[in-house]
């Protein structure tokens, strides 16, 4: 499947597809294009929109596109959950959800500075959010322990 967002990614917009590769769809395909052209690329590509206005999986409320897409799958996984919290206060207004956010906001904005390529910024920022969520599983098993 393919799904498009707007070029230049940030926080979400690498989370994202981290989330649907790892845990919706392997083979996703995705798409960076102007924030104009979303819309338009989705509906020409079959593409499914993310992290974009008045996109499902968008942001609603307090909540971003990641939390869209966890909810839209029901990814019932704690320390996805955890991971949630941790992006979206990265990606949002609301810095001081975890104490990870500000940190993560950072690397995501390194990354930015780095690669001009979005696929190659997303290719190699998947890591990172590999590792992250390698740390929510850690602290979900620590903290049933």
């Amino acid at each position: 499947m393919k799904w498009v967002t707007r070029a230049r990614p940030k926080v979400d917009r690498v989370a994202c597809p981290w989330l649907i590769k790892r845990f919706v769809d392997p083979k996703a395909e995705v798409l960076y294009v102007p924030a104009d052209r979303v819309i338009d690329v989705a509906g020409r590509e079959n593409a499914i929109p993310f992290d974009v206005p008045n996109a499902e999986l968008g942001h609603h409320g307090a909540e971003c596109s990641f939390d869209a897409i966890i909810k839209k799958y029901t990814l019932a996984d704690p320390a996805l959950n955890r991971l949630a919290v941790i992006v979206r206060g990265a990606d949002t207004d609301a810095k001081d959800l975890a104490p990870e956010c500000r940190g993560l906001e950072a690397i995501a904005e390194g990354f930015r500075l780095v690669y001009q390529n979005d696929h190659e910024l997303l290719e190699r920022e998947m890591p990172v959010y590999d590792a992250l969520y390698a740390y929510c599983l850690e602290a979900v098993r620590r903290k049933r322990s």
